[in-house]
């Protein structure tokens, strides 16, 4: 009778973990109110709140124990926040790459824009679309760009330990098309010279590129005359002529995009239809706002992922913590409790005091694990591995409000799955055997 009581216990829990992972904020916020409510209206809340005070009453005597629950929740929240603040600062910095009122082409079925290979007569084409928004002598913006992955040294690392760095040729259209895109050192490139402008991110994670520095690209040298600034994905890349890089990696006259820019947002819709409607052409339209979005999903996931299991991990053990610190309590409370059952305290009260008990420990932890992960990581600069096809993406980690909150979530689940078993110890410990215990 016992096993199936506890495993309709266990079964109830793991319903209730679900739905707390799910429920919003405001609902939390509801059940919270509908709580103090109870403990201040009803008589067996107000029980409870008897209970509860005389039990956080004690807890400086049991300092040592209660740490352990408060570290080992702590440890959880701030690990779980760190690692998904990760998967957040990378996804923003796609995020904030591209607006709604430029376009990217690229060859049909291309994932990517190193994947993708447009050839000179596609790129007058496109360039003539309906939709294009033109400048004050009637060309159309546009820069057919093409983008190739270059091998540069690390900053910090041995003479030998190089990574790879998003090399991108860009057209006469490319500042245009990036209005936010500023040089806060040196100059622009020269159309037809082996110069190169770095973004910032990178400048930061390769050694050799400040202004007036020469890098060796394959077998060719190239100086370095500025540094840009995007605030995006665009500052972990390096920046040169197009016809220039296209005659270095032996590309011709072809390209890997067209970056264009549009009347507006809503002509998009015309501009996709007119490329889809010419025979000429095999090519995949998207905005520069949602390509850049969707080349974080999958690497975002993936983050998601390893922070949840790393935190499921750890959450674990700080469970076991807490059920050994909260058994240890009533075990050591236990006649005290006993006496409350005598004096016509029921089972519910002393369950929620235990809980209640618990779950302030698990808050402060929380707290606790919220606030050092924001100061040690939020702001804080990595950058992702390169892979055969793109070059190390340079992002800041970003500790947001939402997961502040999730990881306070996880804390107080920690929290409720820790104290029940021992509150429904002690609320179904016999009287008799509870006053003979110490």
């Amino acid at each position: 009778m016992r096993f199936l009581f506890n495993l309709g216990v266990l079964l109830a829990l793991i319903v209730a973990i679900v739905v707390w992972a799910l429920v919003p904020w405001y609902v939390i916020v509801a059940l919270v109110v509908l709580f103090a409510g109870w403990l201040v209206l009803s008589r067996r809340g107000k029980q409870a709140a008897s209970v509860t005070s005389v039990g956080v009453s004690t807890l400086k005597q049991r300092l040592g124990s209660s740490s352990v629950v408060i570290v080992g929740i702590a440890g959880v929240v701030g690990v779980l926040v760190a690692l998904l603040a990760m998967g957040e600062g990378y996804s923003e910095t796609l995020r904030k790459t591209g607006s709604d009122d430029t376009v990217m082409v690229l060859r049909g079925g291309s994932a990517t824009e190193v994947s993708s290979v447009l050839s000179r007569d596609s790129i007058l084409v496109i360039e003539q679309a309906a939709g294009i928004a033109r400048d004050g002598q009637g060309k159309p913006i546009t820069s057919g760009e093409i983008v190739v992955a270059a091998n540069l040294p690390v900053k910090g690392g041995a003479p030998d330990d190089e990574g790879s760095v998003q090399l991108r040729g860009a057209g006469d259209g490319a500042w245009a098309l990036r209005p936010n895109l500023k040089i806060i050192a040196g100059r622009k490139f020269q159309p037809g010279m082996r110069e190169l402008v770095v973004g910032q991110g990178a400048q930061r994670q390769f050694a050799g590129l400040e202004p007036g520095r020469d890098v060796k690209l394959g077998a060719q040298t190239w100086k370095v005359v500025g540094v840009f600034a995007s605030g995006d994905a665009m500052d972990s890349e390096v920046w040169g002529d197009a016809d220039v890089i296209a005659e270095a990696y032996r590309r011709g006259s072809s390209r890997t995009s067209v970056v264009a820019k549009l009347t507006d947002a809503k002509a998009f819709d015309t501009f996709k239809a007119a490329l889809a409607g010419d025979p000429r052409l095999q090519v995949d339209v998207d905005t520069t706002l949602n390509y850049f979005s969707k080349q974080s999903e999958g690497m975002s996931k993936v983050m998601r992922v390893m922070g949840i299991t790393v935190g499921t991990i750890m959450a674990i053990g700080a469970i076991f913590g807490a059920l050994n610190t909260m058994f240890a309590a009533v075990a050591a409370r236990a006649r005290e409790i006993a006496t409350l059952r005598a004096i016509g305290f029921r089972g519910v009260p002393v369950v929620v005091a235990v809980m209640l008990e618990t779950m302030l420990l698990a808050l402060i932890g929380g707290l606790i694990g919220g606030v050092l992960a924001w100061l040690i990581f939020n702001g804080w600069t990595a950058s992702t591995l390169a892979t055969g096809t793109t070059g190390q993406l340079a992002f800041t980690f970003k500790v947001t409000p939402s997961l502040l909150w999730e990881g306070l979530k996880w804390a107080l689940a920690i929290g409720f799955v820790g104290g029940l078993f021992p509150a429904l110890r002690a609320a179904r410990l016999p009287v008799t055997t509870a006053l003979r215990e110490l």
